[in-house]
């Protein structure tokens, strides 16, 4: 099975970048294995419908964004799969997200879309030309991580953390890190 990590979001809107940084967080600290499965993570901005013959190479992707969830409190983790999205989920928010959930849509009706899942925290500051995350957003970043890792367990894929390296010091240069990261550990290349 090919597994894509997908950061989506615009860096240059502090908590926007979320998907993003949290993508390029997790290629720098783990390695992932299993015998069978690649895994690939990859910064994909806010290209959404350019992504779409990347996308369709896939069999599983977890696309890590913000979310727009009536009633919900900045920092707030929801993790769902695409096809039973939670009802407060109003795919309202800006303007990348309503064209990812388009391009994912617009998957599905060809039957190109792999099995989708969603890692998205609520933002709280979507404030132009600024390059970081809010407090709030930082601290769900724990909470993400966990998550993905379970996930990723679940699939029978060994996590190793293979350095400790905070998401703060890597978002001045996120916008030129990890643009695409095949982990050939994962699929029997050495």
């Amino acid at each position: 099975m090919k597994i894509l990590l997908l950061g989506i979001g615009n860096v240059l809107y502090a908590d926007e970048g979320v998907g993003v940084h949290f993508v390029n967080y997790i290629a720098e600290n783990y390695r992932f294995s299993h015998p069978e499965h690649q895994i690939d993570t990859m910064d994909g901005g806010t290209l959404a419908q350019g992504l779409t013959p990347i996308l369709a190479r896939y069999d599983h992707l977890i696309v890590v964004d913000t979310v727009n969830a009536a009633g919900a409190k900045p920092g707030q983790v929801y993790y769902f799969n695409f096809d039973n999205a939670p009802p407060e989920i109003d795919w309202q928010g800006s303007a990348h997200e309503v064209e990812m959930l388009q391009t994912l849509i617009m998957m599905e009706m060809v039957g190109d879309r792999p099995d989708t899942w969603i890692l998205g925290m609520v933002p709280t500051v979507l404030e132009p030309m600024h390059l970081g995350l809010t407090t709030q957003i930082q601290a769900g970043i724990p909470l993400m991580e966990q998550t993905l890792l379970n996930h990723l367990q679940g699939l029978g894929i060994t996590c190793q953390r293979v350095a400790n390296v905070d998401i703060t010091t890597l978002i001045p240069d996120s916008f030129k890190a990890h643009a695409f990261k095949h982990d050939s550990s994962c699929c029997g290349e050495a």
